[in-house]
């Protein structure tokens, strides 16, 4: 079903709208994602927890967590009800809960301010994938849609740029809250325009009944797992609480893997997490993982051993704008002319090559040896693991799913950011745990959440690679198929 109007009449100007409306959805998400990495150290004295890198991590894992929660929902939501209307509900959510972030400034509580943050995140979730279906619908699958679903990608590293530049500036001359009330008053505005600019009748509107069960145990399991993850490095995995709560997370997954099977419109279809959708989801949890560990430890580095101001350590990443542009736009070309499996498997390779670059870097090393390089190869994973994801799902899958193509890429892209950080922040409580406090404590610990890294980027590199080598051995095997098959009608 084509929109009302469709990409062929629309006005060049409406349509280049519409594409900055989509773009400035991946863009304000992974700005927010960035608010609490590099001003993390002027709000932890807010609330009494500096010198607790457990605590801290939550500033930016509670953000993660519900986006990707709730993304798979909001998906099949935007399939239910219409992709414009949940694109523009996304927009007030993430609007009325930034400005409730900042206002938790006035309090003491960190806790507050995490749950605010949570609910923050919240509107990316619905606005995300309802962005990403969005663009599925409007356009059919041509070069100019793969192009744009990239440029959607190339705009991350962007946005994660964008968001630490202002909290820094915020935070060093102003007041931390800044930035989140400044992201509110920017969303309201988003939504207004949105209503005016992006066609009424975009996809079709699926007839499928909400399944509530399965995302009750769904959305249960995955918090509890995150929290787990995230809560363990703040006050130790002994902790009966932290053990029971991921024991019951693994428990509702389960159940809801078993109501999946069983009621008549799932919220994920069996078949999505099989073959090659199903190693790619996998690339892209390993992968971004990785990500979320080399840019919260990038931050941390830069400021503890480094020693640069927030503003200082933001200007040094700028560099990864450039790269990530040409990474996503090298993806739209690329896609249609080699197998998707190559592409994950350079994204991979980016990944992994990017956080051993930093976490092997000498403390008082010139900015323009490792760090330089892996700030240039990094945003070749993100952008090219991205876009790659969201074309062979969204080509995946029929028209009446693209929401829930565009939530499985984000799901698993912020649900692996949150837990990526929980394991790292565990690796480096625990070997720090009986160190005296110290700059060479600090370097130890953050090292070994490098190392956590490699581990989690090696993972998804042997993915790859066994994804390539299986889509070699079908295509061979269809090549000789066709092969017989003419020598038969010859």
């Amino acid at each position: 079903m084509l929109a009302e109007p469709n990409y062929q009449d629309i006005s060049l100007s409406r349509e280049i709208g519409f594409m900055v409306l989509m773009c400035l959805s991946q863009l304000l998400t992974q700005a927010a994602v960035s608010q609490t990495m590099i001003s993390a150290d002027y709000i932890a004295p807010t609330f009494g927890v500096s010198g607790s890198p457990g605590e801290i991590s939550w500033f930016s894992a509670s953000f993660s967590l519900t986006v990707g929660t709730f993304i798979l929902i909001s998906g099949r939501l935007g399939d239910m009800y219409g992709y414009k209307l949940l694109y523009i509900v996304g927009y007030i959510w993430f609007a009325v809960f930034s400005l409730a972030t900042g206002f938790a400034g006035f309090g003491s509580s960190s806790v507050l301010f995490n749950v605010m943050r949570a609910l923050q995140g919240i509107g990316p979730a619905i606005m995300m994938p309802n962005s990403q279906a969005l663009i599925s619908s409007f356009y059919p699958n041509t070069f100019r849609k793969s192009i744009c679903m990239c440029l959607f990608g190339a705009v991350a590293p962007s946005g994660f740029t964008l968001g630490a530049f202002f909290s820094a500036i915020f935070a060093q001359f102003s007041w931390w809250p800044w930035t989140f009330w400044v992201c509110g008053i920017v969303s309201f505005f988003v939504a207004i325009c949105a209503y005016f600019v992006i066609p009424n009748k975009i996809g079709t509107r699926s007839s499928v009944s909400f399944d509530f069960y399965g995302s009750t145990a769904g959305v249960a399991g995955m918090v509890l797992i995150n929290f787990a993850w995230n809560q363990g490095p703040v006050v130790g995995w002994d902790k009966p609480y932290v053990y029971s709560m991921l024991i019951v997370g693994i428990f509702c997954i389960i159940g809801f893997l078993f109501i999946e099977k069983k009621v008549k419109d799932p919220l994920i279809s069996q078949e999505v997490l099989k073959g090659e959708t199903g190693a790619v989801l996998c690339c892209i949890a390993a992968g971004w993982s990785t990500f979320g560990i080399w840019l919260f430890y990038y931050f941390r580095w830069s400021m503890l051993v480094d020693g640069d101001t927030p503003i200082l350590s933001v200007t040094k990443s700028l560099v990864v704008i450039f790269p990530g542009f040409i990474a996503a736009l090298s993806t739209g070309y690329l896609v249609h002319r080699i197998p998707s499996s190559f592409i994950l498997l350079i994204a991979m390779l980016a990944f992994f090559t990017g956080i051993v670059l930093m976490g092997t870097r000498p403390v008082g090393q010139i900015y323009w040896s490792q760090k330089f390089v892996s700030l240039i190869i990094e945003p070749f994973g993100m952008d090219m693991s991205f876009p790659a994801a969201c074309i062979i799902l969204s080509g995946a899958l029929p028209a009446a799913q693209q929401g829930m193509a565009g939530s499985l890429v984000s799901t698993f892209v912020n649900y692996s950011i949150s837990i990526g950080l929980g394991i790292a922040g565990t690796v480096e409580y625990y070997v720090t745990k009986n160190m005296e406090p110290s700059l060479d404590t600090t370097v130890y610990g953050m090292r070994r959440a490098f190392q956590m890294g490699y581990g989690l980027a090696g993972l998804g590199v042997l993915i790859a690679c066994s994804f390539v080598y299986i889509q070699l051995v079908q295509r061979r095997k269809e090549a000789n198929q066709e092969s017989v098959g003419k020598n038969s009608l010859g």
